[in-house]
């Protein structure tokens, strides 16, 4: 116990070391860190949210989470597969170098490459063609139907800066490469990068040529990562930071009842769901020999229906979790189709005949990895998911590991059996389909398909729903690819978060069901 408090003063005296006492200085926590600066190189939420308080899109998202214009003044559709955007005038990089035309060409095809992680939404928004110095056009050769939200996931970088720091292609993340981009930026956003620590610290200041409008007051931004829990609450509670995004559930009673301390809860965007290797032959990492248990949909819907989700929903998550059977990260990506949202029954004793169906009655051994600091409670899900798997005879060994670990573990496809969550302000079912249904494929099809599943029919109707114009059309081909997923067990869906924020009693922010805290509308009062 002395040895604990020891760590948890030691960390609070970072923490206060760390920071500034202003008034308009934001101190601010979760468990992990932003995996890097550059910002095409990890799509992953905390990466995404900080990079997005230095780079702009063409168009981003209101308070309300409507599109509205940002880098991007206007935009026509001049045909289906065109469209032209006029630029803001006037706008500077934090170096001082004005934005143009050149740089929204230069950023999507940066975007395009090999190593961008983001490469799905680059590639689906078509050729981009400058037309002067603040007139773009964007060339498809099908039809996009979600051409602006895939337009708001795509920052603009400067394209002098990236090729005088040798930073003209996104970093390659998952083959651990670092180059200028992974500590330093240079966009038009309300906020400056002054330094960055990895998993120490990370300093901003409000950037005073900005061209838009501050809501807030907050001056400067300090990001200090803190894995325990208990650290970060307690940090919260005794005002050495303003703001938690993360407090685990458990704590929330607590908070709820402290003084000087209260809690916002909305939900999020984000599907948490159970992924598995059904391509390889032979598992990496299993006892099971020259097959792939994986492979029979007999063995998926086992693990499937032998989950209690509602004991992990009320046990584990205090009731901070949407248990669904869905894939899509918003009830709105299956327009709320009730046969797409319902989930397999727990029946633990159909579980088990499944599994003997299959030829493996005893059972069989395999790792499960999992983050353990990315998603709320993950690596306490995937230990209670190896628990209730053991009733199968499923010996899971859970690997779990910080997020800067995990997501290039996966990335190399160097998994059997892998927790994911999938996510963001989009709540179309395209941006699951293509990044993550899809067989994977060129043009970033399928690159977050770490399960390597594959079924040609949907294939089919996703590719086909990515180019329908047709609004009922399309609803009917997006229905009918997620019932062909469900039917194929292809992953194990688990719950949708809940969000819950912690602050400081004198901090006013915007709770957006993408869970992305915008500095530019928070007051430090």
């Amino acid at each position: 116990m002395k040895r604990s408090l020891s760590i948890l003063g030691s960390m609070l005296c970072l923490v206060v070391a760390a920071t500034s006492t202003s008034a308009q200085t934001l101190r601010w926590a979760s468990q992990g860190d932003a995996q890097t600066m550059d910002p095409y190189s990890q799509n992953e939420l905390l990466t995404n949210a900080m990079n997005g308080q230095v780079y702009e899109m063409l168009v981003n998202r209101d308070k309300k989470m409507a599109l509205e214009p940002v880098l991007a003044t206007e935009w026509t559709q001049v045909n289906p597969l065109q469209w032209r955007f006029k630029l803001r005038p006037n706008v500077k990089f934090h170096d001082g170098t004005p934005f143009t035309a050149d740089d929204v060409v230069f950023s999507v095809l940066r975007g395009r490459e090999a190593t961008s992680d983001i490469s799905a939404y680059a590639n689906a928004v078509g050729v981009p063609k400058k037309v002067d110095n603040l007139t773009v056009e964007f060339n498809l050769t099908t039809v996009n139907p979600i051409f602006l939200q895939h337009i708001s996931l795509l920052p603009i970088m400067s394209k002098v800066w990236a090729e005088k720091n040798k930073a003209t292609k996104p970093i390659d993340f998952k083959n651990k490469e670092e180059g200028y981009a992974s500590f330093h930026t240079n966009g038009t956003g309300p906020f400056i990068l002054v330094s960055r620590q990895p998993d120490v610290k990370t300093v901003y200041k409000r950037n005073p040529n900005w061209w838009g409008k501050f809501d807030g007051n907050v001056q400067e931004v300090v990001y200090t990562p803190i894995k325990s829990d208990a650290t970060r609450v307690a940090a919260l509670i005794s005002g050495e930071i303003d703001f938690v995004l993360d407090p685990a559930p458990q704590d929330l009673p607590r908070l709820r009842n402290t003084a000087g301390v209260k809690v916002v809860d909305g939900p999020e965007n984000r599907i948490v769901f159970i992924g598995m290797d059904q391509h390889r032959d032979e598992l990496l990492y299993s006892n099971v020999k020259g097959k792939n248990p994986f492979k029979d949909v007999r063995v998926r819907k086992a693990l499937y229906q032998a989950i209690d989700i509602e004991t992990i929903k009320t046990k584990l998550m205090r009731g901070q979790a949407a248990p669904t059977g869905a894939i899509t990260p918003s009830p709105l990506g299956t327009y709320n189709d009730p046969a797409l949202e319902k989930r397999l029954p727990y029946d633990l004793e159909g579980a088990k005949k499944l599994m003997a169906e299959a030829g493996y009655p005893q059972g069989f051994e395999v790792t499960l990895d999992c983050p353990n600091n990315r998603y709320i409670n993950d690596e306490e899900i995937c230990q209670t998911l190896a628990s209730m798997w053991a009733r199968l005879n499923v010996k899971v060994r859970v690997n779990a590991m910080p997020r800067v670990t995990y997501f290039p573990k996966i990335q190399k496809l160097d998994t059997s059996m892998y927790m994911l969550g999938w996510g963001g302000a989009i709540t179309d079912a395209e941006t699951t389909f293509t990044p993550m249904l899809r067989a994977r494929g060129e043009g970033g099809v399928g690159s977050w398909n770490f399960g390597n599943a594959k079924d040609a029919k949907l294939e089919e109707l996703a590719a086909a729903s990515s180019k329908e114009a047709d609004p009922k059309k399309r609803e009917q081909l997006v229905k009918a690819a997620l019932a062909r997923h469900n039917e194929l067990v292809l992953n194990i869906p688990l719950h949708r978060q809940v969000i819950p924020w912690a602050a400081r009693a004198n901090v006013e922010a915007v709770h957006r069901p993408d869970n992305w805290l915008e500095w530019r509308w928070v007051t430090v009062k």
